[in-house]
């Protein structure tokens, strides 16, 4: 055969190959059935809808799997029980409507939707961007069957899992046989609706793991949810339905739960697992128990032996009705079995008391919904079964005892204490009464006589905190009049904790003044935080502050006046954009770079900023920028240093700045503000905020973005072109790979600043020595 033939059938292989491939819309019809070799992918191309087989194994699966991470991840499997031989089957709409599986080889469906439809006509079927699979009125679009009402191993964001009361429908995850065979598992997750709802985690029927009822905030046997700050959970429990669905709250941010063999439940996150629940063992046979106030071990001897088997009993010989009995209060409880409890949503925590404390038999109460101070009422009249104590989460449990062990309990834990918590009280008292007579006389006399009272207590403070520094108190009044009481012209922005003024003293040196707002109770902490930290910094690259005022109600920074206002103001402006070359962003942007170095490696005290963004970063006469804002910067290692990461129940700054860890888990560390820098870098080269989207991928932000084109090698196409033509590519590339290294999802994988500003000095000398050749070349013709 010749070349030309051997060239024409390897073209017509290749073809075929790509064939295979093919990439379909969002949508099944009953003209256009899904093959197999074809993909079916959701609008935002989130989701992908086709046929898969597991690793090792030739077996033909209908799936759906997350269309952009990188290693497949099935969420969703139709015929996980029932798989095909070899690549013959065909998903179409037949002639009733429904969305059917079938195989040239077979003469009946594999597997169906199985609903009552009128004819092929009336139905069609979409996967929709949140992974779910509908067939609805194709005129109507309302759904006649989802996906997402029999789901696998897998729960996804807005999934509705647990029971639908008027149909008998319970969502419940069943786990796979294997890794590698998606039949259905031993292992399922689901709610169980009996007494008060909560989750339970089966094997072949066996209880394995609860995770106990709604608080109305979290499970109660699952203190890990408070760590979650992507999510958002939405609990509801009617005549209708016992069900639960969580929203994500930061964009671009692939989650799911799953169930898995031998009897695990984890979520994962963009690959990275943010908390884990192990089986946490149902059966008492299978961890270290201790007995609960008034109760002692069934069989002595098997405890000492470690066997706990036999559990707990109640002290014998002692009564708890109508003896002085009471109860103690367990902190961070995961609730016995509510199965085994009964509900009254209607009193209120105190009335489930005393209605606990007349039935005798009543052995412990809690709040069914610890929100609003507790609704409702949950009682135990039997054994306690499965009650655990956590170090943080949970909820309360009260439990009755009898009157000697509630004495005795009150003993071990300090009565002295109550006693001093009774004298604490009786202080606490007469400073709220001293309080009250000491504002009286603030509006009657101190108003009356219109005289200026300082906050005196909040200057000391902060006259402690910023001693041996220059800083300068300033009094209202010189403000007032430096900023024209305020006035609307001059006014420059306006932040999250009040508006910033620009002001001129009597010597006619410009100043910018920060207003903490009135009504930001907030922001009090954040101010005092700012004035503390930056009253310590001096750096070029950062912003100055020469004082601060604190008088009456009000609290203000005043800073240097930088004319040129806020970085943001230049490079999402399409007017000013065009004053930037990209000479003098490169220099902007090594000067941030200094600055943030400086704060996490060359001040007294190493500081993360936690909140970088352009409109932080500001710039003065010469265009040179200096970092601002402080009032979320956290100092860590104090002037040791040698502290690089910290956590925190409060997660605050800007999202698209924020690093995954921070964001989700509340990690923040040098690498977070690297993360921000990286976010930043990419913004100036492009001229486009993170949380652009574009048409070609509407899901995906800047930094994804960016990925996509370097990874095919266009990375070129995202520079603005507003910077001009006279870029060298291979300085910009350099840039862009600076950012792209700054933006990684790990924290680890990230460079630390130092070696960012040296990327970045070398990236500056190889322009520089370019410019020299030219100059020495070409100079002689200017």
């Amino acid at each position: 055969m010749d070349s030309p033939c051997k060239q024409l059938l390897t073209s017509l292989f290749l073809l075929s190959l790509l064939l295979q491939k093919f990439v379909s819309e969002d949508t099944i019809t009953p003209d256009k059935p899904l093959k197999d070799g074809v993909i079916l992918v959701s609008n935002r191309e989130t989701f992908a809808l086709g046929f898969f087989s597991p690793a090792n194994s030739s077996r033909r699966y209908v799936g759906i799997w997350y269309n952009k991470v990188p290693v497949k991840t099935v969420v969703w499997v139709a015929n996980r029980d029932d798989p095909l031989d070899d690549t013959a089957g065909i998903l179409s709409i037949d002639g009733h409507g429904n969305l059917v599986l079938t195989e040239t080889n077979r003469s009946f469906p594999i597997w169906s939707t199985k609903v009552s439809v009128v004819s092929a006509n009336h139905s069609m079927a979409r996967l929709l961007d949140t992974g779910n699979l509908v067939l609805a009125h194709p005129e109507t679009q309302s759904p006649i069957w989802q996906s997402f009402d029999f789901p696998t191993d897998t729960w996804l964001p807005v999934m509705n899992f647990g029971l639908d009361r008027r149909t008998g429908l319970n969502r419940i995850l069943t786990s796979w046989k294997s890794k590698n065979d998606p039949g259905t598992g031993n292992c399922t997750f689901e709610i169980d609706p009996t007494g008060r709802p909560q989750l339970f985690l089966y094997e072949g029927g066996v209880a394995l793991w609860r995770g106990g009822p709604w608080t109305g905030q979290r499970w109660s046997g699952v203190p890990e949810m408070t760590r979650i700050y992507i999510l958002k959970a939405s609990y509801v429990d009617n005549p209708d339905e016992i069900t639960i669905r969580y929203d994500v709250t930061a964009p671009n941010v692939f989650t799911r739960l799953v169930v898995e063999e031998p009897g695990i439940v984890k979520r994962s996150t963009w690959h990275k697992t943010s908390w884990v629940i192990y089986c946490d063992p149902y059966n008492p046979e299978m961890f270290e128990c201790t007995c609960l106030p008034g109760f002692e071990p069934y069989n002595t001897s098997d405890w000492y032996r470690r066997d706990w088997s036999s559990g707990c009993v109640r002290n014998p010989g002692v009564s708890r009705c109508k003896s002085g009995e009471g109860f103690v209060t367990l902190a961070h409880v995961k609730v016995p079995d509510t199965s085994l409890a009964r509900v009254d949503m209607s009193l209120s925590l105190e009335e489930c008391k005393q209605a606990c404390l007349k039935n005798c038999s009543c052995m412990a109460y809690t709040s069914a919904n610890e929100t609003k101070g507790g609704i409702g009422c949950l009682t135990w009249h039997g054994s306690l079964v499965d009650t655990r104590v956590y170090s943080s989460g949970g909820q309360e449990l009260y439990l009755r005892v009898d009157a000697a062990t509630l004495a005795q309990y009150a003993k071990e834990n300090g009565l002295l204490h109550n006693k001093g918590m009774l004298a604490t009280l009786v202080v606490s008292v007469a400073v709220i009464l001293l309080l009250i007579a000491a504002s009286i006389v603030y509006w009657f006399i101190v108003r009356k006589r219109k005289a200026t009272f300082e906050d005196s207590s909040t200057r000391r403070e902060l006259d402690g905190r910023t001693r041996n520094s220059d800083l300068q108190f300033f009094d209202l009044s010189r403000i007032v009049a430096a900023t024209e009481n305020f006035s609307i012209s001059n006014k420059l922005g306006e932040g999250g904790f009040g508006s910033v003024y620009k002001g001129c003293l009597y010597d006619g040196k410009e100043i910018a003044v920060k207003r903490l707002s009135k009504y930001s109770g907030q922001g009090i902490e954040e101010f005092k935080n700012e004035v503390a930290i930056i009253a310590k910094l001096q750096h070029r690259n950062l912003v100055r502050i020469l004082g601060y005022c604190v008088q009456g109600e009000e609290k203000m920074l005043i800073y240097e006046y930088l004319p040129n206002k806020s970085l943001d103001t230049f490079i999402f402006d399409e007017t000013k954009r065009s004053l930037l070359d990209w000479e003098k962003c490169f220099e902007i942007v090594c000067g941030i770079a200094r600055g943030i170095l400086y704060l996490h490696q060359d001040s007294r005290l190493r500081i993360i900023h936690r909140d970088l963004k352009a409109s932080n970063v500001l710039l003065d006469n010469a265009m040179h920028p200096k970092i601002a804002d402080f009032g979320m910067a956290r100092i860590v290692g104090g002037e040791s240093g040698d502290q690089i990461e910290a956590n925190t129940n409060r997660v605050v700054g800007t999202y698209g700045y924020m690093s995954p860890e921070y964001a989700m888990q509340g990690v923040f560390s040098v690498k977070s503000d690297v993360y921000s820098f990286g976010v930043l870098l990419l913004e100036i080269i492009t001229g486009k905020r993170n949380n652009t989207s574009y048409h070609d991928d509407p899901s995906s932000n800047l930094i994804g973005h960016v990925w996509k084109l370097w990874n095919k090698g266009k990375a070129m196409e995202i520079v603005d072109s507003s910077l001009g033509d006279k870029i060298p590519d291979n300085e910009a590339a350099r840039c862009i790979q600076i950012g792209l290294l700054c933006v990684q999802e790990y924290a680890k994988d990230r460079p630390n600043m130092s070696t960012v500003v040296a990327m970045l000095a070398m990236v500056e000398t190889e322009v520089q020595r370019q410019r020299n050749d030219f100059e020495v070349k070409w100079g002689v013709l200017f």
